[in-house]
């Protein structure tokens, strides 16, 4: 078991919308880069939604995110794992980040989507309790995840849901 940390957030001031996931997987922290495994979905999605060139490198795509309004996180801080896996996450090693600050920080925040079950259900469990009322009422969406683990829908599926972003 090892304890990971999460990135920092991809977000400007000016963010209206906010992208949460669980927890990097090990491609994405080996690689530094949130959804950064080959089969992850989440950038080609972004590519279409938002009419990117397919060929942007990574910093490029985080910058066209932010030019768009939106701010890209994940719910846990840090947490014990063994694999890649949401369901690996041992649940009494779980620690959210700082979304009172986060929030506060970033006030046009206006909507939030979760990429995917377990990211919604840890945002639930373990922050919405914690949020001053202001923060309670935002409205929220969950969206099919982008993981490769996630075949019970196919792209083209997936990628009508996450219009939404844009809608």
């Amino acid at each position: 078991m090892t304890c990971i940390h999460s990135f920092e957030p991809i977000a400007a001031g000016g963010a209206e919308r906010l992208i949460l996931g669980s927890m990097p997987g090990g491609a994405s922290l080996r690689a530094k880069q949130y959804y950064a495994h080959p089969r992850n979905a989440f950038w080609r999605i972004i590519e279409s939604v938002l009419a990117l060139d397919p060929g942007l490198s990574y910093e490029q795509r985080c910058a066209q995110l932010v030019k768009n309004g939106i701010a890209l996180w994940d719910v846990l801080k840090s947490c014990t794992r063994s694999g890649s896996l949401d369901s690996d996450i041992v649940a009494s090693s779980i620690v959210p980040n700082d979304f009172a600050g986060f929030l506060a920080d970033h006030p046009g925040i206006r909507h939030i989507y979760f990429n995917g079950a377990k990211s919604e259900q840890m945002y639930r469990k373990y922050v919405l309790p914690t949020l001053p009322e202001q923060y309670v009422a935002l409205p929220t969406l969950r969206l099919p995840s982008t993981s490769p683990a996630n075949a019970s829908l196919s792209f083209s599926g997936k990628l009508e849901r996450w219009r939404a972003i844009v809608e």
